[in-house]
């Protein structure tokens, strides 16, 4: 049998960021766990009402936590898309938690911690709180 939890690991050079919740590691597609990140092309508006592509902004955000480095996942299971579902870390900065600290992910509903997490980014209005967005799931299934 399969083991339950994997470690996938990449060198800087085969790191490919996709989207602001998925990573190339080579030829290996890992959807980082427990978090939810806004589609490229959904809109967003920024504190000043201005409207932006937060799912590009997210992915932005993933790139300069990823800044260049190799980045480790600890794989358990997959998605629907038959994605990898990791806690991933890049230098050691974990990626899942940093996205949602960072305000550019919500976190799943149960993860005490990411939802913590990400009620800190709310109260600071970073990120996604800065200005108004609807939930990625909810954009997903009227797109």
């Amino acid at each position: 049998s399969a083991p339950r939890e994997q470690d996938w690991s990449a060198l800087s050079a085969e790191v490919r960021v996709v989207d602001g919740e998925t990573l190339r590691l080579g030829d290996r597609t890992v959807r980082l766990a427990g978090v939810q990140a806004p589609e490229r092309g959904q809109s967003c508006a920024d504190a000043a009402g201005r409207w932006f592509d937060c799912g590009a902004a997210a992915a932005e955000a993933l790139s300069r936590l990823v800044n260049g480095r190799s980045v480790v996942c600890l794989v358990a299971g997959r998605d629907r898309f038959g994605r990898g579902l990791g806690l991933c870390s890049a230098g050691g900065a974990e990626l899942n938690a940093g996205l949602v600290t960072a305000g550019w992910a919500l976190a799943g509903a149960d993860d005490a911690d990411l939802l913590a997490k990400e009620a800190e980014a709310r109260r600071a209005a970073r990120g996604l709180w800065a200005g108004g967005f609807g939930r990625p799931e909810e954009w997903r299934q009227r797109n």
